[in-house]
């Protein structure tokens, strides 16, 4: 209350002081021009009268001057008129302005001695008289003035009324402008301030569901962006405290990105670490007029992203978004996570006929299928080769540049796209600790001798001091495939290999997600399988989920064959499951790639109309990228999910799942072809070729008992927070620092 009162009367005092000098400049302005115009008219009303009336002055005739000098004031309204022959001899038109001779006498003889007109005003009984005296130019008369008086009181009273108006302007103008700014302050400062407190006060209390609720003003949104940014920063470290004095009071070893990155500072000792990747973690691209920051969907960002929050370092990948290079900086770099930024990106730019050749080619439609034994045919050109080779000369000219102070970093490669890149790495820096991660299947010597260049990809290969795969199987298939293939020694006691002096171990380290104890007890309701499939005009009483890239080695017309025979056998689920089937499509340039997501699109349709009924369909396909914000309602609510790969790596889909369950409910269907199968113990096993027992596994899962999909699913969470993606990076680098 004393806040607006001051306004108010800091508004009126600022606005009285701006009408104040408007007014008196304004008043004074017309004064000036009341003045000017009465004195011209009375000029000219003298000398009309000179001209005309000049020979009744002569008459000295004193009835015949009144006569017209009474008609003279009639027509232009004067006061009157007065005839000075001398100090004894005054015609006056009417005897009421005699009196005015005595403020006149001086000005008589001023204007006969200056033979000039005189003017001026003066006041008699309260009112304003303007007097004009004109000398008579007669050599018989030549002493005599004629003295016009007019009457300027309407000067005063108008200038008085302008004062008076422009006082009212002003306190009407003080008031409204005064509401509307209380309005302002009140609606545009302070219900922000308001709202601002109450955001604040939610990041003090952790309250995150109150922030993330109406959106704010557009003004606003930046600092609300920051204020949410750091309410997640608090409540992350609160529970992080948390979890590390339970972790003390239970005495157990769970990796938090915290112990992590003291983990990290130990083994580097200031060395760089580098992580160099294909696909970019951050993708910029054009959204309308704004640029658009997205998270592309790959298993192997889902991993190594929080590693790189948690520790620090550089990343080296490709630039593939087409507003990336708008925001790198002019050595292509850039700070990122864009809320939050803890380490660094580092883009490569490929042309057109590269990311054709390199990218498409050699690594999708050659080593791709060749490792993934999924009966698709691998294809082997030469030029594709070429540019293989090229590119990897390319990131190995990055990796120098980046690390050109540092004789002893630690180089992290990611996955088949850089196969030739530790020999490359090693050739310029035999100092750095190289270690290659192989994301996906190592096939069988068999199938892997069918590439033409094998020697030459085994042996960039081995230029690494550490090889990873997600199980032993692969490993012991690689060991497989350099004893058969080069000439090199394979200590299978250790498994490692020794060609040419150097000595490359090949271990298993079965990659997970950033799932900590804090993420383990973060509570989150079920949805009603309704409301998420409201928006689609769906209603069911039971949800399946699978998320996959569209790609031939997941399995999905396998999974929606299994559920089709499911339907077909379980005829009381028809109008009450509903599979949704979150699909993204990728390397749609590759003929079948583009040929699978036809294929998954045709399937999901003649399935669709074989069961489909009003508000009801057995498959809902979304086939667009989402983001984790977009997919967690579906983790959390689904009954269950299907991973059905044909042949994987590990699949993350499978611990993203498990990791979503907060209420250690839902059952997971995996694959025995995926690498995490090995893990999750808890979840139904199925052979994805085989249909039928795929079905029965869906009516398994749905007709499974609670206590039952608790005990399983506990199983699997334990096993996620004890072999997180933290616990993955410290044993990796451990085993990388161990290396001499």
């Amino acid at each position: 209350m004393k806040l607006n009162f001051a306004l108010i009367l800091s508004i009126i005092v600022a606005v009285g002081l701006v009408a104040l000098v408007f007014t008196v400049f304004q008043s004074s302005n017309e004064k000036d021009s009341l003045i000017n115009e009465l004195e011209a008219r009375t000029e000219q009303i003298a000398k009309d009268f000179y001209s005309n009336g000049l020979n009744f002055i002569e008459t000295n005739s004193a009835e015949r001057v009144t006569h017209f000098t009474d008609s003279i004031c009639r027509q232009y309204n004067l006061l009157g008129i007065a005839i000075h022959y001398n100090n004894d001899s005054v015609v006056v038109s009417n005897p009421s302005i005699r009196p005015y001779l005595n403020n006149s006498s001086d000005y008589i003889s001023r204007s006969i001695n200056a033979d000039t007109t005189v003017g001026d005003f003066f006041k008699i009984n309260g009112k304003q008289i303007y007097q004009f005296i004109k000398p008579v130019n007669k050599s018989d008369i030549s002493s005599s003035v004629i003295i016009f008086y007019t009457d300027a009181q309407y000067i005063k009273n108008m200038i008085s009324s302008i004062w008076m108006r422009n006082f009212v302007r002003w306190f009407i103008q003080a008031l409204v402008v005064s509401f509307v700014i209380i309005i302002i302050i009140r609606w545009g400062i302070f219900n922000p301030i308001n709202k601002i407190v109450n955001w604040v006060k939610a990041a003090r209390s952790g309250n995150l569901e109150q922030l993330k609720g109406k959106p704010p003003p557009r003004f606003l949104a930046p600092l609300h962006k920051e204020i949410v940014n750091i309410t997640k920063a608090m409540h992350e470290a609160k529970a992080v405290a948390e979890e590390e004095a339970r972790l003390r009071s239970q005495a157990e070893s769970i990796w938090t990105p915290e112990r992590l990155k003291i983990e990290m500072e130990n083994i580097l000792e200031n060395k760089k670490m580098v992580v160099v990747s294909n696909r970019e973690p951050y993708m910029h691209i054009h959204s309308g007029k704004d640029i658009k920051c997205i998270m592309p969907a790959s298993g192997m960002i889902t991993a190594m992203e929080p590693v790189l929050k948690a520790c620090g370092g550089l990343w080296i990948a490709s630039g593939t978004g087409d507003a990336d290079k708008e925001v790198s900086d002019k050595n292509d770099k850039l700070k990122v996570p864009p809320e939050e930024p803890t380490y660094t990106l580092r883009r490569v730019w490929l042309t057109k006929e590269e990311e054709d050749h390199y990218y498409y080619g050699f690594s999708n439609e050659g080593l791709w299928p060749l490792c993934h034994i999924a009966h698709t045919r691998p294809t082997f050109r030469k030029d594709d080769w070429d540019y293989y080779k090229k590119v990897n000369t390319d990131f190995a000219k990055a990796v120098i540049e980046e690390t050109v102070d540092d004789e002893e970093p630690f180089v992290l490669i990611q996955d088949y796209h850089f196969a030739l890149l530790p020999a490359l790495i090693k050739q310029e820096k035999p100092g750095a600790k190289v270690a290659l991660f192989w994301h996906i299947p190592w096939p069988n010597p068999e199938s892997f001798g069918i590439c033409p260049w094998q020697r030459d990809i085994l042996t960039g290969m081995l230029g690494a001091d550490l090889i990873g795969f997600h199980t032993q199987y692969h490993c012991n298939h690689f060991l497989e495939t350099v004893n058969n293939s080069l000439e090199s020694r394979v200590l299978w006691e250790n498994f490692s290999v020794n060609k040419g002096g150097h000595t490359t171990l090949v271990k298993p380290f079965p990659i997970s997600i950033a799932f900590t104890l804090k993420d383990y007890d973060n509570s989150e309701n079920k949805k009603d399988p309704s409301l998420l499939l409201s928006h689609y005009n769906i209603s069911s009483e039971y949800i399946g989920i699978g998320v996959d890239r569209i790609d031939y080695t997941k399995g999905i017309i396998e999974k929606f064959l299994a559920i089709e025979r499911f339907l077909e056998k379980n005829p009381f689920y028809q109008g009450k499951f509903t599979f949704v089937q979150i699909g993204a499509p990728s390397r749609t340039l590759i003929k079948t790639y583009s040929d699978m997501v036809s294929a998954v699109e045709k399937e999901a349709e003649r399935i669709n109309w074989k069961f489909k009924s009003k508000n009801w369909k057995p498959i809902l396909l979304l086939k667009h990228h989402h983001s984790h914000e977009e997919i967690a309602p579906y983790y959390a609510s689904a009954d269950l999910c299907m991973v059905t790969s044909l042949h994987d790596g590990m699949n993350l889909v499978a611990k993203e799942f498990v990791a979503a369950r907060t209420q250690s409910d839902g059952v997971l269907i995996l694959s025995r072809f995926a690498g995490a199968s090995q893990e999750m113990q808890g979840a139904i096993i199925v052979n994805p070729y085989d249909i039928e027992k795929t079905a029965d596994a869906i009516r398994t899962a749905l007709e499974m008992p609670l206590e039952e999909q608790q005990f399983r699913m506990k199983q699997m969470r334990q096993s996620i927070v004890g072999n997180n993606i933290y616990f993955w990076a410290a044993k990796l680098l451990r085993t990388m620092a161990a290396i001499h």
